[in-house]
């Protein structure tokens, strides 16, 4: 059915698609009172996470529509002919991006609406032109199926064909084999571990045609805490990085899981306002349990580690009902952090490793051993990171988001922001799943010589008629 529409789909004006958009960011805004009932009740997550998240789904699909109706994405060129020109001519030569075809889109488990079935990899990929198929995340059905009918009723209301969108439900991995091997599908968006992120790139290198992937999996969003930062600022720092840390259960793909920190007094003194700040936050359920008993055994695992202490670690146990989850505050010094790589590893959850370094030069040998990021944050003086520019560019090459004196939870919708980054923090660092750029994951140049200047799109025709900016000659 998608591959059926595809065509259609790719013959859609902005204005067309943008009318879709906005047509189902405004059912899911009418059934916002349907999705708290529900959605509280499938992922335990509080009533004021459900419409925030509403809401930036909403504005999410409303950003697009902008987006596609003003047109300038498409990146139209145009290089027109100069038959007189030696040793020899130059033929008329005019591109512009196009949709490359159906895509598969796999749901995120902690993010029921902004990253599953109307979140932002759908939003980008119908605001491309492209058919799209959703696996529901097993986590959250209900909601999938509510929102799955919101956008069936959206795009009957705006025309679309009916495989512009599909929905399904069961085995994640028997249906996501059969979806990533399919010839229809030709690209995937996938937001999970690591490793069910790679077993979807080596299916997709595979096929005889392969396709791209682009996986969000793996992120620790490392905090560097310079040595020149005010005493002063402690106490501040510890209760931020606690909320951040913290916020959904720790469940958040850009949660600060490693802070490498000046050692000495200023050390000690933070560690104890952190441990003392983190020993407020109460046990809270997680998502589900099998991500409440991956948090549990990530922690043993790294406790066991040589050179890692525990703080302060809240055992909440678990019954039949909910899953929650206590967190957990560790420590290491930055010898024993560089000696063993599998501190480095990401536990999804509310836990934090403190690293201590004694040098400047430690702290380069930390960052140039770190894997690729989502986020990487500086907290300092600005006197002193003007003074680090060996840092900066050893992190620019980390992260996809540098961050100042700021903590990396929260991702802003917008034209600039860019969530993604090297290996393993996705599968192709040159994309973004969040803001208007995500769009370009699901779409490919294509040129066309010598075509007369009536069959040529809109887009490329002389009089430019959708007033475009475009770049000619």
């Amino acid at each position: 059915m998608a591959e059926a529409a595809r065509f259609e789909l790719a013959a859609l004006s902005g204005s067309e698609k943008g009318a879709f958009l906005r047509t189902l960011s405004q059912a899911l805004e009418e059934a916002l009172e349907e999705l708290v009932t529900l959605m509280t009740a499938e992922t335990a997550l509080p009533e004021t996470r459900v419409r925030a998240e509403t809401a930036r789904s909403c504005g999410q699909l409303r950003m697009f529509a902008d987006l596609v109706e003003g047109g300038d994405w498409v990146d139209a060129r145009i290089d027109r002919a100069r038959p007189d020109r030696q040793p020899l001519p130059k033929p008329d030569l005019r591109s512009m991006l196009r949709p490359i075809g159906p895509v598969a889109v796999f749901c995120a488990g902690n993010f029921p609406l902004a990253f599953s079935v109307a979140g932002g990899d759908s939003a980008a990929a119908w605001a491309a032109g492209c058919p799209v198929v959703v696996k529901a995340h097993s986590s959250h059905p209900g909601t999938a199926l509510l929102v799955g009918r919101k956008v069936v009723e959206s795009l009957k209301e705006c025309g679309w064909p009916e495989g512009s969108f599909s929905l399904l439900f069961g085995r994640g991995k028997l249906i996501g084999q059969s979806l990533v091997s399919h010839p229809a599908i030709k690209a995937v968006a996938f937001t999970g571990s690591r490793q069910a992120g790679r077993s979807i790139m080596e299916l997709a290198a595979k096929r005889p045609e392969p396709i791209p992937v682009f996986a969000e999996m793996s992120s620790v969003n490392p905090i560097f805490v310079l040595s020149g930062i005010n005493s002063t600022k402690i106490e501040a720092f510890a209760e931020g990085l606690s909320t951040s840390a913290t916020l959904g259960v720790g469940q958040f793909c850009t949660n600060p899981g490693i802070v490498f920190h000046p050692g000495g007094q200023w050390g000690e003194e933070f560690i104890s306002h952190y441990s003392g700040k983190m020993a407020k936050v109460a046990p809270a359920p997680m998502l589900n349990r099998g991500i409440c008993e991956s948090y549990e055994k990530g922690l043993d695992f790294l406790a066991n580690l040589q050179g890692v202490e525990v703080v302060r670690r809240v055992f909440a146990g678990t019954d039949q009902d909910c899953c929650k989850a206590g967190v957990c505050v560790l420590k290491a010094k930055a010898k024993d952090f560089l000696d063993n790589s599998s501190m480095m590893e990401e536990v999804f959850g509310p836990a934090t490793l403190l690293v201590s370094y004694e040098s400047f030069d430690q702290l380069i040998s930390i960052a140039a051993r770190m894997e690729g990021q989502l986020t990487s944050s500086i907290f300092g003086e600005e006197d002193d990171l003007e003074k680090c520019d060996s840092l900066l560019r050893i992190l620019e090459g980390k992260a996809g988001r540098l961050i100042f004196n700021q903590f990396p939870t929260g991702v802003e919708v917008c034209d600039s922001v860019v969530h993604g980054g090297p290996f393993p923090a996705t599968s192709d660092s040159r994309s973004t799943s969040v803001g208007t750029g995500a769009i370009l994951r699901f779409a490919r140049p294509v040129c066309y010589q010598g075509f007369p200047e009536k069959t040529l799109p809109h887009e490329l025709k002389d009089a430019n008629p959708l007033s475009l900016r475009r770049k000619e000659n």
